[in-house]
């Protein structure tokens, strides 16, 4: 569980991090390098390699405790996840009761239902400058 904290944590802000300790921490949690394996292809020591996992797994909860980036990405997909399913009940309450409107319900299933993952992407490309990013 540890692990899969730091991973999170790791994909928001590795950035953050110096190229060093990004590839140290790519090389163990994403490629599986053992201690070993990594101080030999980098170079260094067992320790070294040891230390500076254990010194990026602090800053890296240091940054989450002052920006809340991996807090509010995972209350924005509850949040979504709560709505879609919200939805997805009406849907299927409206159905039962209005039969009428199944064709409208179906649109507005399709819509909530939909994937608008590049759409986004291609909305913050476009008004990047004005996202500030």
């Amino acid at each position: 569980m540890e692990d899969l904290l730091f991973l999170r944590l790791w994909d928001i802000y590795s950035p953050l991090l110096t190229e060093h300790q990004r590839e140290i921490t790519d090389l163990y949690f994403n490629y599986d390098l053992s201690l070993a394996e990594i101080a030999e292809n980098k170079g260094v020591s067992r320790q070294s390699v040891s230390d500076c996992l254990k010194k990026c797994r602090k800053q890296l909860i240091q940054f989450e405790e002052k920006l809340h980036f991996a807090q509010t990405l995972t209350e924005l997909t509850l949040e979504s996840s709560f709505l879609l399913t919200a939805i997805g009940r009406w849907v299927e309450k409206a159905e039962a009761e209005c039969p009428a409107l199944r064709e409208k319900i179906g649109e507005l299933k399709e819509i909530a239902e939909h994937d608008y993952s590049e759409e986004a992407k291609k909305a913050a490309l476009e008004h990047r400058d004005s996202l500030n990013f």
